[in-house]
């Protein structure tokens, strides 16, 4: 989830968001290439959405108010989680659900994730 805060405010949020989308990561390519098309439980997901001016998520279900994040290594620095926790804290507070997955079960066990994704589509 990237976060605009303290962006310089240069580039719109809609440009962001499609630099982000042709800039993807392997795993959210993968996991993206299972989800477009209403491919998972038919149900509609969005790469790349954002929330207002603040917050740009991985995957979103509105239908579901479903965040799906993927967290590469970065996440795995104390800042970092402690800035993944007040933002998902946020994101709850709107009513979302938010779930995250590392790059790592997304390449080695992407049916559990799919599983997982679809436990919260039912």
């Amino acid at each position: 989830m990237l976060s605009m805060r303290g962006s310089s405010g240069k580039q719109s949020i809609k440009e962001l968001r499609r630099e982000l989308r042709q800039r993807q990561t392997e795993a959210e390519e993968m996991l993206w290439s299972t989800l477009r098309n209403r491919q998972l439980a038919g149900k509609k997901f969005r790469r790349q959405h954002s929330f207002g001016n603040k917050f740009i998520v991985d995957f979103y279900c509105h239908e579901h108010l479903l965040v799906v994040e993927l967290d590469g290594s970065v996440h795995d620095l104390v800042e970092t989680r402690l800035n993944d926790a007040e933002r998902e804290a946020i994101l709850c507070d709107l009513g979302l659900t938010v779930i995250r997955f590392s790059n790592h079960c997304v390449f080695n066990s992407l049916e559990e994730v799919l599983s997982k994704i679809k436990g919260h589509l039912l």
